[in-house]
């Protein structure tokens, strides 16, 4: 094979799209081999992050430089076992819709203040939720959508990357007592506007503006596919404008998590959330996101939270009121349910995981196939990450994690390696996907890796153990799958 400075023109079209994902997990592997990261490679490979993330996803891009990031891991792919010589990389890897898919990209913030961007991203959010509420629409997750958050986009290549259909733009401009909201419906084939409107209003009409421009576009879509949506819930607005400007402004923060390990982070996002209940203690989606924060210190060793059964118990509380107070908010239920995992109530976070998606079709819980998994049920776990990957293509480092857990509880062992290698090539320090290698390893009887992988969770967590932490993390609902992962990190050499 002829690397990009030997002159040779590498062929018109390298592989086909089907063989895409054997090129990248064979990039993968070579990454894993010589302790590479994404940043790495990109520097090396003189490419951008962004393209590099879509090859080790297996998306199309050009030839030519699939061509030259194999190159420079020295990967000859006249080797590989590639099913189709040629091929075409025009269309999507990503697998389509059976409805109208939407993407919501970020919006332009025009009031001239950085600080304004918890706000703007806040709306954007809530808009991506209401729409999601229309059961005949596939709308691409916020996680997603927001890789394009302050760069300039071709909406053609958008929905290419996203397999999206439709893709909407905006901006809003808030300025003392009110906010101009604008938007537009676009085709993401042809580039061709469908729908545009601009929204003035007093600040404390916002959610009216969520809700008009949320039923307009769902109403050209929904009459694009020839259905109609009888009825819909809607999230319930807090009684005061300030404290829902609280809530944005911890969800802001909260979103970071858990890529920054801050702790003050967190305690600050707490406070936030104090003021907004305090101004409107009947605010569910205030006391979910609580409950989250105290999960986060419980699964964390970030404070004396970790593993502490008070604040289980405050978890507990907080989720359990979110859902008393807004039985149809589908975050409050999924939060309930990863609470009620945590406390080995399997089958009753099931049901409310279960529920959630009801509510809502497009609820993109990761953490819903993750409690599939404990409970004896990583077949379904696995439908459950396939079909939550239509409306989030740009998936994060922890559903990797559950998928890879997923294949090792279904024993599909040779499926298992590829998502958590990259996982660890996305996140070097993300401890479980390090542990779930090292199970792995062991199971397979690659000791020497599988070494390796437990050195640099001990690095992490000094305390790691079979019998505390790891039996803490992993709630399996059955004991022999509990034994089968237990037997296989004891393979590893992680200690009782």
């Amino acid at each position: 094979m002829a690397d990009s400075g030997s002159g040779r023109k590498p062929r018109a079209s390298l592989v086909a799209n089907q063989d895409r994902a054997v090129v990248a997990r064979h990039i993968r592997a070579s990454m894993a081999k010589r302790g590479l990261t994404q940043a790495k490679l990109a520097e090396i490979a003189a490419y951008d992050e962004r393209t590099i993330r879509n090859i080790l996803k297996g998306l199309p891009v050009k030839d030519v430089t699939l061509y030259e990031v194999c190159a420079s891991l020295e990967i000859d792919l006249s080797k590989l076992p590639l099913s189709e010589p040629l091929g075409s990389s025009d269309h999507a890897a990503i697998p389509q819709s059976q409805g109208a898919t939407v993407g919501i990209l970020p919006f332009v913030n025009m009031s001239g203040d950085a600080r304004q961007d918890y706000f703007v991203d806040g709306i954007v959010e809530d808009i991506i939720t209401e729409l999601s509420r229309f059961s005949e629409l596939v709308v691409i997750a916020r996680n997603s959508t927001f890789q394009y958050k302050g760069r300039p986009v071709d909406v053609r290549q958008v929905g290419r990357d996203l397999g999206a259909q439709y893709v909407v733009e905006g901006s809003v401009r808030r300025s003392k007592q009110r906010v101009r909201i604008t938007a537009q419906l676009i085709k993401a084939s042809s580039g061709a506007h469908l729908w545009a409107e601009r929204y003035d209003k007093e600040i404390s009409d916002v959610f009216s503006v969520q809700d008009e421009v949320a039923r307009a576009i769902a109403s050209i879509l929904v009459a694009h596919v020839n259905k109609a949506e009888a009825a819909r819930i809607l999230t319930k607005p807090p009684e005061a404008w300030e404290a829902y400007d609280c809530y944005l402004r911890a969800a802001d923060l909260f979103s970071s998590f858990p890529g920054s390990s801050d702790v003050e982070r967190i305690y600050e996002v707490r406070r936030l959330l104090a003021r907004a209940l305090a101004l409107d203690e009947t605010y569910a989606r205030a006391h979910a996101m609580l409950s989250a924060t105290h999960m986060a210190t419980w699964t964390s060793a970030l404070d004396g939270d970790l593993f502490s059964p008070e604040a289980l118990e405050r978890a507990y509380r907080a989720a359990q009121r979110a859902v008393q107070l807004d039985p149809n908010l589908p975050q409050a239920r999924g939060q309930l349910g990863y609470v009620l995992l945590h406390r080995r109530e399997h089958d009753a976070a099931v049901s409310e995981f279960e529920r959630a998606c009801a509510l809502n079709p497009n609820f993109n819980d990761w953490r819903y196939a993750s409690t599939m998994n404990f409970a004896g049920q990583p077949e379904r776990a696995i439908e459950i990450l396939t079909s939550q990957t239509l409306r989030d293509p740009f998936y994060p480092v922890s559903a990797l994690v559950i998928l890879g857990l997923a294949c090792f509880m279904a024993k599909r062992y040779s499926e298992t390696l590829a998502p958590l290698c990259e996982a660890a090539i996305r996140a070097p320090d993300f401890r479980q996907a390090r542990v779930c290698l090292a199970a792995c390893y062991g199971r397979l009887g690659q000791l020497e890796d599988a070494r390796i992988q437990v050195a640099h969770v001990r690095r992490l967590d000094p305390a790691y153990t079979i019998s505390g932490s790891t039996k803490l993390i992993a709630p399996f609902k059955h004991i022999k799958d509990a034994e089968h992962w237990a037997q296989s990190l004891r393979a590893a050499g992680v200690p009782e």
